[in-house]
């Protein structure tokens, strides 16, 4: 077996065929859907925008949670604090 057949895992010949027959599918499922290679790629780059947003998005509902405790917490601690040392 040739390098090149070893590297394609097929004889050069084949490799084309049977990407031509993919290829063939492919377009005619994207054809039904009516999408298009920019669609896909737009897609593809959208999937990764929102799921890098919904990341800064649960930090920052992360950090309002903890402000929002330790706008109480502290200021009790605080008060606890100031009630022990007078003991």
């Amino acid at each position: 077996m040739s390098g090149l057949a070893r590297f394609l895992g097929d004889t050069p010949f084949r490799v084309f065929i049977k990407l031509l027959v993919i290829s063939f599918l492919v377009g005619i499922v994207m054809s039904a859907f009516g999408w298009s290679p920019s669609d896909v790629l737009y897609g593809i780059r959208n999937f990764f925008l929102d799921i890098w947003h919904m990341g800064f998005r649960a930090i920052d509902r992360f950090l309002g949670y903890f402000l929002l405790g330790a706008a109480i917490v502290i200021p009790a601690f605080i008060i606890l604090r100031l009630f022990s040392y007078r003991k």
